[in-house]
């Protein structure tokens, strides 16, 4: 890894370097905190967390010949080189900015309230039309996902998008402080972490603290659909380029055309033209991510032609509108994350499967003190949908059901307390030829409703 030598790293994270003097000026090839990962030559960063502690597999990576360790405790004992830090949080932090400083390689930085990993994959698979892209695996977005996203990063690549998750105010500061974004991409301020953020006006604080790092040259890219963004006009003597249904939008679509899980049409305008595309995956939120990747696209230097290319080109992440094919059932796999503006836009597109539609959805975390309210409200919209069953799953999912059965009380609604209840009358709910909807946050492990019915 490209200036990252032992003594370097010890300066820059501000630990003590205790090993062989002759090690001190070789470089580590790698940088991981998981010790099953670690290889001959390698950093291993031993972190505290709610399970294990990464202290205690040290021996084991010495073992497999790592390099160096970096450790929050005294190694007098050990058999091997190592940093003492105060923090090893902070440390890999602290890495992963001289690091990205050294490579030198232009970054797009992505955040937003909903859409993070659907917009940076979209992005992503614009941009390698042209360049060689490191993207963020998964979720790789916090603290500790993005230096780990960061040490992945080579001397071949030409682009690193970086995705950007918050739930709090000054950690949006954090992140940027390591990407220092060359382009910054918002999708929009939602209604996620309000337990936290206070209110969308708070949510908005958080999210532009991505613009205290915001390179002198560089390049701001919004939802200007979004009330909240298209009210900024200009940061640090930048003007954003907007993009949005909108036609007063720098970066807009129209001629919108479903086509059922098959994706979704549209023609995308441009200053530089306009051209027709088939995203691949369905759902309206899907043109925002497209006309979000054609704006960061046009400011690298892509044709249309490439971008289009680039669109279309794009794969499903699993857990996030990933769609499967089994022998009996169409499942549209969104189990990952959740919230009402999310949560909205997939019922939506449940509509356009075959057979029956059957939404199975489970409680949706962190909206603070309206979360009962914004269930309902869920509820609500959703009786208004074209879909045949709703199994609603979790506490706050009983207002997700009343609200549905407020507005209509034909479409069949089952509440049920618990994942488990779910998993055990799953096979009672469905039957074949029906296209089934997964969606929950994170914490329902709704995961589990997705491998059952593949087994069904």
């Amino acid at each position: 890894m490209k200036g990252l030598t032992l003594k370097r790293i010890a300066e820059v994270c501000g630990g003590t370097y205790f090993g062989k003097e002759e090690d001190g000026g070789r470089e580590v090839s790698g940088i991981t905190t998981d010790s099953r990962k670690a290889e001959k030559g390698f950093l291993f960063a031993a972190i505290k967390g709610e399970r294990a502690d990464g202290h205690d597999f040290i021996p084991q990576v010495f073992e497999k010949g790592a390099l160096c360790v970096i450790s929050e405790r005294s190694l007098c004992e050990q058999a091997g080189n190592y940093i003492l830090v105060d923090s090893t949080l902070n440390a890999l932090k602290a890495i992963a900015q001289e690091y990205l400083e050294q490579l030198a390689v232009p970054v797009v930085g992505i955040t937003g309230s909903v859409g993070k990993t659907s917009t940076k994959e979209m992005v992503a698979a614009v941009l390698a039309q042209k360049y060689r892209v490191l993207k963020t695996a998964g979720n790789f977005n916090n603290e500790l996902g993005l230096p780990l996203t960061v040490f992945r990063l080579c001397e071949e690549d030409e682009i690193a998008v970086l995705e950007m998750g918050i739930s709090d105010f000054g950690e949006m500061h954090r992140l940027a402080k390591i990407a220092k974004p060359d382009t910054c991409v918002i999708t929009n301020i939602g209604q996620c972490h309000l337990e936290f953020l206070g209110d969308r006006d708070g949510i908005l604080r958080a999210k532009t603290e991505i613009f205290d790092f915001l390179r002198q040259d560089g390049h701001i890219i919004l939802n200007g659909d979004d009330d909240k963004l298209s009210t900024i006009e200009e940061v640090k003597g930048i003007r954003p380029v907007f993009f949005g249904i909108g036609n007063d939008n720098d970066v807009y679509a129209d001629r919108i055309e479903k086509r059922g899980l098959a994706g979704i049409s549209c023609q995308i305008h441009t200053k530089q033209g306009s051209f027709t595309t088939l995203i691949p995956i369905p759902g309206i939120h899907m043109v925002m991510n497209a006309l979000a990747g054609t704006a960061v696209g046009l400011h690298y230097g892509l044709t249309t032609e490439q971008i289009r290319a680039g669109i279309e080109s794009l794969q499903p992440v699993s857990g996030r509108f990933n769609i499967l094919q089994t022998e009996k059932y169409t499942i549209i796999d969104d189990c990952y994350n959740a919230n009402p503006v999310s949560m909205k836009a997939s019922l939506e597109v449940l509509q356009d499967g075959l057979g029956r539609k059957v939404a199975v959805l489970g409680d949706m975390g962190e909206l603070g003190e309206d979360e009962a309210a914004l269930h309902r409200g869920v509820g609500e919209f959703a009786g208004e949908l074209d879909i045949d069953r709703c199994i609603c799953v979790g506490p706050l999912c009983r207002e997700l059901a009343d609200g549905l059965l407020s507005v209509n009380q034909e479409m069949e609604v089952i509440h049920l307390d618990s994942l488990q209840q779910l998993l055990g009358r799953l096979p009672e709910f469905v039957q074949e030829g029906d296209t089934v909807l997964v969606k929950a946050s994170h914490f329902m492990h709704f995961e589990k409703v997705v491998e059952k019915l593949k087994c069904l």
